[in-house]
């Protein structure tokens, strides 16, 4: 068995485990809040159960029994009325009483894909009945033509109708729709290299690119469409791995939910492909990884586990331009990985679904039991809530430097004005404006121009700065390179740091740092025309530089 075989296992092993634990609702299902739940919790309990050589805590004869019969409950919420819009669709939000929820669009993009997947390796050991009635969904999926899109968006909606179309046009021998499918395919890798992703590094949609397109691969038969999935998952993979860190997805992120900041969560494929972390204990996004596998091509997968040499990574995105008239603009993303923290984001500022874009952080891996993993700091801005530390405002500015993060917030004055942060818990030296930190392999020091205070939270260290107009500068040295420049405690580190304070604008229109790692200097302030421009050791920073 192989390693990849091995963690998949794990992973079905671990849900299922959960899945038996968990108690019915009222309705016979085990969640309301999200259908989907119900068939990924159904699918690992019953992969376990038909696996003879998979040990587990529980009665295998019996849980074959109920997640079968879970599954022939979610199968039966789908709308099955040639006559509804809402045909061959289920209902995502189940409500109080799931056969009065009503249909959405949701669902079926993704899970329709995987259960023509989860069908064709488990059917044999499934009853008459529950065969039936994956079949019939099936025929009420592709009759539904839920699929039939234009690609116009290049995200990760039109990536699932288009493996949909391979995947089904191939089920009912439909090979016009396969067709479709294929120039849908080609077209959305094209556009994808030439523009790069519209949602970049957008958690959770990228991994349903990743899922829908390894689905699609692992069914297609077709030798010249199975070459082209195979370029688009090499792609995919490749795209990963630039923003890669031991679990963690460094960098900016497009969409950020609760379990992705300020703490990596949605890492089960990471898992699979690399390995090179512990599994946690919260899942909170189980979908396919326990099932779907496509195997990274060589260069990606040394490049994505080897950090010794620290890597820069800087890509581009066009964002909009997709509907007539939309205006189409260009997002730059830039990351500096290392083998023990990576330090980046997203230069400029973009209003994405929910305002969850996660701007900039410092990223450590994985793996640090309950601590989170990040640490950022933000002005608070539509969404925002206390205690979730996303959806900043559009007042921000940033340069980027290697290990060095500065930012700016031309905040109005007054107590009112704040920005927030979070730090991992770790051993912090604090002053009124500085935080000095060891945390793992990696020492951090954060400086403000405001004073900042912090509270103890069980995960992490909640930060906050009042008062008006702000800035904060982060410089991250991992411990090896603190070594060679004679740094050997955090003591010491701190008073080094000290003698090396940023320049603050009182108004947060320029600050001005002094290196320590790369001994650079580094400003970024506001010009006579109102824009801002990032320099280092008096040269501009170009974006043009980042257009690769």
């Amino acid at each position: 068995m192989t390693t990849y075989e091995q963690r998949q296992r794990e992973i079905i092993r671990r849900i299922a485990i959960k899945a038996q634990k968990q108690p019915l609702l009222g309705s016979g299902l085990w969640f309301h809040h999200d259908i989907r739940d119900n068939f990924y919790y159904a699918a690992y309990l019953f992969a376990a159960s038909v696996d003879p050589d998979l040990s587990v805590p529980f009665d295998k004869e019996l849980t074959l029994a109920s997640s079968s019969q879970m599954l022939l409950k979610v199968l039966k919420l789908q709308d099955r009325d040639p006559d509804s819009p809402t045909y061959g669709h289920w209902p995502l939000g189940l409500g109080p009483v799931p056969k009065e929820a009503k249909p959405n669009t949701l669902p079926v993009e993704l899970m329709g894909s995987l259960m023509v997947y989860f069908y064709r390796d488990h059917q044999e050991h499934m009853s008459q009945p529950l065969q039936a009635a994956f079949e019939n969904a099936f025929e009420h999926m592709y009759k539904s033509r839920f699929y039939a899109k234009e690609i116009r968006e290049f995200n990760h909606h039109e990536a699932k109708y288009t493996a949909a179309k391979l995947i089904f046009g191939q089920m009912f021998r439909d090979y016009e729709l396969v067709e479709d499918g294929h120039r849908s395919l080609v077209r959305t890798l094209r556009h994808i290299r030439e523009n790069g992703m519209r949602e970049y590094g957008a958690l959770p949609w990228f991994w349903h690119w990743v899922q829908a397109f390894t689905a699609a691969w692992e069914l297609v038969e077709d030798v010249d469409i199975n070459r082209d999935l195979s370029d688009m998952l090499d792609y995919l993979w490749h795209e990963r791995s630039l923003y890669y860190l031991r679990g963690a997805w460094a960098g900016p992120h497009a969409r950020s939910l609760p379990h992705d900041a300020p703490k990596d969560g949605n890492v089960l494929f990471d898992y699979v492909q690399f390995g090179d972390f512990p599994l946690p204990d919260e899942m909170p996004r189980t979908e396919f990884a326990g099932f779907l596998y496509y195997e990274a091509p060589e260069d990606v997968s040394r490049n994505a586990l080897d950090r010794s040499i620290p890597l820069e990574a800087a890509r581009y995105a066009v964002l909009g331009g997709g509907a007539a008239g939309e205006e189409s603009r260009r997002i730059h993303k830039y990351v500096y990985i290392t083998e023990d923290y990576a330090a980046g984001g997203a230069w400029e500022r973009v209003r994405e679904y929910d305002n969850e874009q996660h701007r900039w952080d410092v990223t450590l891996p994985i793996g640090r039991g309950q601590s989170i993993n990040q640490l950022y700091f933000f002005h608070p801005g539509e969404g925002y809530a206390e205690l979730d530390p996303r959806h900043e405002s559009d007042i921000g500015e940033v340069l980027f430097r290697k290990n060095v993060v500065i930012a700016l917030y031309p905040l109005p004055e007054g107590e009112e004005s704040r920005i927030v942060g979070v730090l991992p818990k770790g051993e912090w030296i604090r002053e009124p404006n500085a935080l000095f930190g060891f945390v793992d392999r990696v020492y951090l020091a954060v400086r403000l121009l405001r004073p900042c205070q912090v509270e103890e939270l069980a995960d992490r260290d909640a930060a906050e700065s009042r008062g008006g107009p702000n800035g904060v500068v982060v410089e991250a040295i991992g411990r090896a390179d603190a070594e060679r420049l004679c740094i050997g405690s955090l003591q010491e580190f701190a008073a080094v740091m000290r003698e090396r304070e940023p320049e603050f604008a009182a108004d947060a229109t320029r600050a001005f740092y002094r290196s320590l790692a790369a001994d650079e200097e580094l400003e970024l302030s506001r010009g006579t025309d109102g824009g801002y421009q990032a320099s280092v050791n008096g040269e501009a920073v170009s974006f043009a530089r980042y257009e690769v």
